[in-house]
């Protein structure tokens, strides 16, 4: 069977540029999102070999559809790899900040990705085996206004992934946070990537990144990598 790594949120920023960075280097990519159509955008980039990207619509938030689409998936794929890249945001103060719209960032960037991580990982596990990437962000350590919801959900997954990586060590499971400053996504309001873009991280150096972090077969593990600007936060 092949070898695979899912991504989720491949559709766009981050989560895109990590997905073109594995297609090009050789690696078989399970991309999912919630919008089909972006995703099948990928096919029209230079590098990408169709055969080598399985496109996934799918709501993280939804976990009978994570397990369901898994099923079907492991009958013909080993996966050895899962970066979890969905999220969402709001930039709203905690006044302002909607019921929906805390439990859409809660559900999504939190419970999504643990959702992801309890449907992987027994066969990593039983694999002896495995890599698993959280694309989390700065504000998980630095205050930023307009972000409690979606600090909360970040530092949750940080709790747990760090906790879960004691537990899996022995399986030979790499648990791999990586912490983005301001970086050229369109989760940015339209007026944020306008007066900032000049000093944001462009998402292809993120991923050549990440990429490199989980390429490393040593007995080693970049377990916390922080990027940022070069001219710092915003």
């Amino acid at each position: 069977m092949d070898k695979v790594v899912w991504i989720t949120g491949a559709n766009s920023g981050i989560g895109k540029s990590i997905t073109l960075k594995f297609l090009r280097n050789g690696h078989k990519v399970v991309a999912s999102a919630r919008r089909e159509e972006e995703i099948k955008n990928i096919l029209n980039e230079e590098g990408v070999d169709e055969s080598d990207l399985i496109i996934v619509p799918l709501d993280v938030t939804d976990p009978e559809k994570i397990a369901n689409t898994y099923e079907l998936l492991k009958e013909k794929h080993l996966f050895v790899g899962l970066i979890n890249n969905a999220g969402a945001t709001s930039f709203q103060n905690a006044l302002e900040n909607s019921i929906s719209e805390i439990k859409n960032i809660i559900e999504t960037n939190l419970l999504g990705s643990i959702y992801m991580i309890k449907t992987l990982l027994p066969e990593m596990v039983e694999a002896e085996g495995g890599r698993i990437i959280n694309i989390l962000s700065v504000v998980t350590n630095k205050i930023f206004t307009s972000s409690s919801a979606y600090s909360a959900s970040k530092a949750g997954l940080e709790a747990y992934s760090k906790v879960l990586r004691e537990e899996v060590r022995e399986n030979n499971i790499r648990i791999i946070n990586i912490y983005p400053g301001a970086t050229i996504t369109p989760i940015w309001p339209d007026k944020a990537l306008e007066k900032f873009s000049s000093r944001m991280m462009n998402p292809d150096r993120i991923a050549d990144i990440v990429y490199d972090a989980y390429s490393i077969q040593e007995n080693i593990v970049p377990e916390e990598i922080v990027l940022r600007p070069v001219k710092g936060d915003l």
